[in-house]
């Protein structure tokens, strides 16, 4: 009976055993996505047992996708990146450049092509939202000074991640993997190649950021509007339940919508369905009642990206592996350390921002993962990209164990000098009440 029923039981199987592992790594003080990508290797084709359905869980990861990426939209903040854009904006981008540079020449060492390598190295580059927003929050530091640089800076990191998105595909044959361009499509850049008089690359990059740039205009120019009349109209009904169906609708239909008719991923309009939404008053409320259905979504997206792991690298390609572990964990932040350091910041501010990035997560399978699919990079730079994510994520709680022992003893020996100044323990845990701890919009009821 079980196999008339995939979808339920890749369901049973990805939740349940997703649950127990990420039981297993909150005791271990460890961050829950750990848990969740080993419970994807368990089901997975490369380990014995029971194999979930992969078609299914890819298609569950993608809705976890367009619900991640709705999330970081609506968390988005302009007037955020602007406090800290002169260090956020050039340390970001400075960042990147660093990692992408030792990851292509990583891969131009393992003898994969350039454009293998270059999206390797963009993976490697860009730091986990969820594990970064937890490991500040769990610290009280991201409405310090140095929590405001490091969120500004992943800001930063995903938009450009966003941009590759939108670029990685219409480039994929001069990147070294196939494009499939519909008829139209191929209709439209032989026209656009014969009219203008440019190459048959160009003219499909100008016509794909022509159509993401229509889809950005149509969503700044009337979604900015609509949406959040939309969200109003609605919480007068008093109804939590077609509030928060309301703001599903909007996500999953907006970034259907950006696919069908402007040609653009699934991840660039749930984006910017949640930064219309975050203009409105009632994007707190929003946030909140969609958090239990992005979590769990989001959930089946880590394990479908453990079921892709191939544990068979370990032993295959050490070195290859160490290498992107030690890109990962030392490149990246030492990098970001002496960015923050010539921009005139403090040591440790310095030491936070490269503890808060020495991690790679859901930016990172998403890309490689289009690599895979586009026939870009080997399925060898996907089970890479997954085992230093897990390594990462195992070892940044400890990085940011150190902080707080250096942030310990420093305070001691000030407190032995009887020195009260200086930016010890008391400043960082000072911080402003959370936003989720809000009052309710009067629009709606209070929750039971």
């Amino acid at each position: 009976m079980p196999h008339d029923t995939p979808l339920i039981t890749t369901l049973v199987a990805g939740f349940g055993l997703a649950f127990v592992f990420g039981l297993l790594a909150q005791r271990l003080k460890l961050p829950l996505i750990a848990g969740y990508l080993l419970a994807g290797v368990v089901i997975g084709p490369f380990t014995p047992g029971y194999v979930a359905d992969m078609s299914l869980a890819t298609e569950l990861a993608e809705l976890g996708v367009i619900l991640l990426m709705f999330g970081v939209g609506l968390h988005f903040s302009p007037r955020d990146l602007m406090e800290v854009k002169s260090i956020a904006v050039p340390g970001a981008i400075g960042q990147i450049a660093v990692a992408t540079a030792f990851g292509t020449a990583m891969a131009w060492g393992l003898g994969w092509s350039l454009g293998a390598g270059l999206i390797f190295g963009l993976a490697l580059s860009v730091a986990s939202t969820v594990v970064l927003l937890r490991a500040l929050q769990d610290r009280d530091l991201v409405t310090t000074d140095k929590g405001k640089v490091a969120v500004g800076w992943l800001i930063v990191e995903d938009l450009v991640m966003v941009l590759s998105l939108v670029l990685i595909p219409p480039l994929a044959g001069l990147l070294g993997g196939t494009s499939m361009p519909v008829a139209e499509e191929a209709e439209a850049v032989a026209e656009v190649t014969s009219n203008i008089g440019v190459g048959p690359i160009a003219a499909t990059v100008m016509i794909t950021l022509a159509k993401a740039a229509a889809f950005v205009a149509l969503m700044l120019i009337v979604g900015q509007r609509v949406v959040p009349w939309v969200l109003h109209f609605v919480s007068q009904t008093r109804s939590r339940e077609l509030f928060r169906l309301s703001v599903l609708a909007i996500a999953l239909g907006v970034a259907y919508g950006a696919t069908y008719f402007f040609g653009v991923s699934f991840a660039l309009g749930a984006f910017f369905a949640g930064m219309v939404m975050s203009s409105s008053t009632l994007s707190q409320q929003a946030m909140r009642e969609t958090l239990p259905l992005r979590d769990a979504f989001a959930v089946l997206f880590f394990v479908s990206v453990g079921m892709l792991f191939n544990p068979s690298v370990i032993l295959t390609a050490p070195l290859a592996l160490v290498g992107t572990v030690l890109i990962i964990l030392f490149v990246k932040s030492v990098a970001a350390y002496y960015i923050v350091r010539g921009f005139g910041h403090r040591h440790d501010k310095a030491l936070t921002i490269a503890a808060s990035l020495a991690q790679i997560g859901e930016f990172s399978f998403i890309l490689i993962t289009m690599g895979v699919t586009l026939d870009i990079v080997p399925t060898e730079a996907r089970d890479l990209v997954v085992a230093g994510a897990m390594i990462s994520i195992l070892a940044n709680p400890f990085l940011f164990h150190l902080l707080d022992l250096r942030e310990a003893r420093k305070a001691a020996r000030m407190a032995e000098r009887g020195d009260e100044g200086g930016d010890g323990p008391a400043e960082i845990r000072s911080a402003a009440p959370s936003e989720a701890s809000a009052a309710l919009p009067s629009g709606l009821p209070p929750a039971a």
